[in-house]
């Protein structure tokens, strides 16, 4: 199979001839084998895996996003990642870094639904004559 991992505004990482992906969805564990269907899967926040013929597991910590395996080449677009050697650093990582993202994302939603139920009372207001 062929492998990119795609970033907002790059490529993160490419590579050919691998023999297996494992990613992490909502549901659990996620695997990719060259011969499997074509298919779309929703990733959450964890340790993408992936091994080519002959050499070691590469490991990287994704953010939420999506897989998608079309005939040989698998397309994985995530908002953020992270590269290292150690698979504890890249779990840490992912509980400081792409957890801790949820959080502000959770309180920016809020402020704006705040901001935008102030803006639609205020122009009530205004078409009411008030």
């Amino acid at each position: 199979m062929n492998l990119k991992v795609l970033l907002p505004f790059q490529v993160f990482a490419e590579a050919a001839d691998v023999t297996r992906i494992v990613a992490e969805t909502p549901a659990g564990s996620f695997g990719v084998l060259p011969h499997r269907l074509d298919c779309v899967a929703a990733l959450a926040p964890g340790i993408l895996t992936w091994q080519r013929a002959g050499e070691a597991e590469t490991c990287i910590a994704v953010d939420e996003g999506v897989l998608v395996k079309a005939g040989p080449d698998v397309l994985i677009s995530v908002r953020n990642a992270i590269a290292s050697g150690d698979v504890g650093e890249l779990r840490a990582a992912v509980e400081r870094e792409f957890k801790n993202l949820d959080e502000q994302e959770r309180s920016v939603r809020s402020a704006l639904a705040r901001m935008e139920s102030d803006l639609i009372r205020r122009m009530a207001a205004i078409h009411n004559g008030r």
